[in-house]
């Protein structure tokens, strides 16, 4: 399996949707607004932040994106990510977390944050093996407002 992890650009937005709504089918509740992901607003995800594409022999199977607080753009908050069901159980989503790890750290980003799904409890461990800690004095500026706030988690990188 060839893996390879490339940085997303504007003209991948359409990609990115798809790549979203298609990770979050039959995997996160129907309430979540990543079932209704649209070019739109991964669009301005990329423009005031960025993400990545990961490719599995250069098939498109999961994606990541993060901005930057609006409050300190020392701080990111990652956003989205998700692996295509035909590619899960292989650790691939270590690789999309790497990335935005490195690329934080390359760039002098401070922290990063990121938002667990109440229903997803079992992520709490991925992030937390990868150094992020629970921050339940935060709030996740991405949170749909029509479900539990999500579980926020937080790495320092310096």
């Amino acid at each position: 399996m060839d893996v390879l992890i490339r940085e997303a650009t504007l003209e991948d937005a359409p990609l990115i949707a798809h790549l979203t709504r298609a990770c979050w089918q039959d995997k996160v509740a129907a309430s979540s607004s990543g079932h209704q992901e649209s070019l739109e607003r991964v669009a301005t995800d990329l423009q005031l932040g960025g993400g990545f594409i990961l490719l599995v022999d250069e098939e498109p199977a999961g994606s990541v994106r993060w901005q930057p607080m609006e409050a300190d753009s020392d701080t990111w908050e990652m956003l989205r990510m998700g692996i295509l069901p035909a590619f899960r159980g292989t650790g691939l989503s270590q690789h999309l977390l790497e990335a935005v790890i490195h690329h934080a750290q390359t760039t002098g980003v401070e922290e990063l944050r990121l938002g667990v799904r109440v229903d997803q409890p079992r992520l709490l461990d991925l992030y937390a093996a990868y150094h992020f800690e629970a921050a339940p004095e935060l709030e996740y500026s991405h949170a749909n407002p029509d479900e539990p706030a999500p579980h926020v988690m937080r790495r320092f990188l310096r």
